[in-house]
């Protein structure tokens, strides 16, 4: 399985090209089938469209399913790029012009290595938004929620009915919260005896 172009393989025997699931930050998805590909799954981006690559004999559930693992794989490899405090800000910025109609504007927005329980933190009195080095290469989706989730502290300081109105505007928030859980599940996992690199 790669997200490298350099793996794509085989002529198209099918090509089909679909609106992106919200949030996914590009403007189209092209699933491409080719006979001569078996097992391997790989997707790049092309110019605003993602293109996924897939073998011929794939059904149309397993093809929905592998779209929305790549396109995870995918947002994670370029969220690797790690946003700066400058970028974070600046990012933080455009999520309440666009979900909050700007009405949340911190004073400052930076990550910091001294929450290990915590994936974000606010001081509304100070309008400071601190994030977790933790997520630092997860999924841009769920880096935008957690940024939302405290911006919205800065409108509603509680976690009330209110507050959770103002993360309904944000198309991706349950998966992101899913994906947040999985990762302090995964934690929580004890080692198994022998198991390799445990």
């Amino acid at each position: 399985m790669s997200a490298d172009p350099l793996h794509r393989a085989g002529a198209p025997q099918r090509s089909t090209t679909s609106p992106p699931p919200s949030g996914s930050g590009a403007s189209a998805i092209e699933v491409r089938r080719s006979t001569r590909r078996r097992r391997t799954v790989s997707a790049y981006r092309e110019g605003d469209r993602t293109v996924v690559l897939i073998p011929a004999r794939m059904s149309e559930a397993e093809e929905q399913r592998w779209v929305t693992v790549m396109l995870d794989k995918l947002a994670a490899q370029e969220s690797k790029q790690v946003l700066g405090d400058a970028e974070l800000s600046e990012r933080a910025e455009q999520l309440s012009a666009q979900y909050f109609a700007g009405r949340a504007r911190p004073s400052s927005v930076r990550w910091v290595t001294n929450q290990n329980t915590r994936w974000g933190s606010c001081t509304p009195a100070e309008g400071s938004i601190r994030l977790s080095h933790r997520l630092q290469g997860m999924p841009e989706y769920v880096v935008d929620y957690v940024l939302l989730h405290e911006l919205a502290h800065l409108l509603v300081p509680g976690h009330g009915p209110r507050f959770w109105r103002l993360l309904e505007a944000y198309p991706r928030t349950e998966r992101a919260k899913g994906y947040l859980e999985g990762v302090v599940a995964a934690e929580r996992l004890p080692h198994l005896p022998g198991a390799r690199g445990g």
